[in-house]
């Protein structure tokens, strides 16, 4: 069952592959599996992404209220909600879950409207072959889908199923209340297996992770790539989906990506999108580290990708680069860009964000990632040894913008 080795996977109950399916059994085995990886904090840790393909991969889906993207603007005041029963979230939960097939790949999906617009990642339909998928639902019915928007800078993607009505939409949360230490339950189509329910807790927020999603040889958060001779040196940066994560062990594998992550009260607080493992050779699986995108900043991307197809995301307008001290130092600044309107300079290593630390160039991007566009924060940096801070006011780029 590893990467192009075109194997179904193990029964669900086996060793690496914890739960079995709650609801319907699967009526076909998954596509090919395809996986992407990228270093995070040790060296033998890799993020993978969630689709079912020739290696492991996932799916995303967003969940929004009613037939109408007003349910966008829901601010879900039980995000803290940190107890309750697990099979009373599944009851309620399970018919707002879709499963996603998508050229070779597949994953899992959130009901946004009752007529048919759902959320999951954009590495979820990236191989969707003419713009359109299937989609399986709770109730055992099926429908094609088209790709109303996909964004890989967000990992985010709103799809259209034909023909629907009366669908069962899921609840959103706040994510902004949501704690460490949390109980939390994941719903999706693991290795094929349509509504299957695990739990766990919250075990970290704003994980920076960068999931190595995109192909692109490209700094995240700068349009024009690194400079020649920085290239290689900057390989762990050549991606354009780096996200600021709720880090769970609830179980998630190859095929839960798209799916929702959820508090207590059934509500949405976050879309899995990623795993860890512990080595690139052979299926990923859950190893108790998962990430996912927290529900606050994929709203607003959403409703972008509804309305226009794209979406917008802030940037500080800065070539960046791994520093020998802890931050990230600045290579280039874009003329008349935020960080040069702010005073910002090449050689100045950024520390801190809004007084928070920010460790490294996948933690600044992060963390100015989860603002939006006109936003104004405070970078705290070292400039000739001496600290400073300043206001940035977040400028607004698209994935057209970093691949022009």
């Amino acid at each position: 069952g590893g990467p192009g080795s075109g194997g179904y996977p193990p029964p669900p109950n086996s060793e690496g592959h914890p739960g079995g399916p709650h609801g319907e059994q699967p009526r076909k085995p998954p596509f090919f599996r395809r996986h992407a990886v990228v270093l995070i904090a040790a060296a033998t840790a890799l993020v993978t992404s969630l689709i079912v393909g020739p290696a492991a991969a996932a799916l995303t889906a967003y969940l929004f209220e009613g037939g109408s993207t007003s349910a966008l603007n829901n601010d879900g005041s039980e995000g803290s909600v940190s107890s309750g029963d697990v099979s009373a979230v599944a009851d309620q939960a399970l018919p707002s879950v879709v499963s996603i097939e998508a050229g070779q790949g597949a994953g899992s999906g959130v009901i946004l409207s009752s007529d048919g617009r759902i959320l999951t990642n954009a590495h979820v339909v990236a191989a969707a072959e003419g713009g359109t998928v299937n989609v399986a639902f709770k109730d055992g019915s099926e429908a094609r889908a088209r790709v109303l928007g996909s964004d890989p800078v967000s990992d985010l993607a709103v799809i259209e199923a034909q023909d629907k009505t009366g669908l069962t939409t899921a609840k959103l949360g706040n994510s902004d209340k949501v704690q460490v230490g949390a109980d939390v339950v994941a719903i999706g189509s693991p290795l094929g297996l349509q509504g299957t329910v695990t739990s766990g807790v919250v075990s970290a927020l704003d994980r920076p992770v960068n999931t190595g999603m995109s192909g692109q040889p490209q700094q995240p958060d700068n349009p024009f790539g690194l400079p020649e001779e920085q290239q290689q040196e900057e390989e762990q940066l050549q991606t354009s989906t780096v996200i600021n994560a709720i880090q769970t062990d609830a179980p998630i594998n190859p095929g839960n990506s798209g799916g929702p992550l959820m508090n207590m009260n059934g509500e949405v607080i976050g879309i899995n999108t990623a795993i860890a493992s512990t080595g690139s050779m052979g299926q990923a699986g859950s190893i108790g580290l998962g990430f996912s995108i927290p529900i606050n900043q994929a709203k607003p991307i959403a409703q972008q990708l509804i309305e226009n197809g794209q979406a917008d995301y802030a940037a500080i307008e800065a070539t960046i680069t791994r520093s020998n001290e802890e931050g990230s130092r600045i290579v280039e600044t874009t003329d008349g860009g935020a960080a040069a309107q702010a005073g910002l300079q090449r050689g100045d290593r950024i520390t801190r964000v809004n007084g928070e630390e920010v460790e490294g160039p996948n933690a600044l991007i992060a963390a100015i990632r989860s603002h939006q566009p006109g936003d104004t924060i405070t970078i705290g940096y070292v400039r000739d040894g001496e600290e400073h801070e300043s206001e940035v006011t977040l400028s607004a780029q698209s994935s057209d913008s970093l691949n022009s």
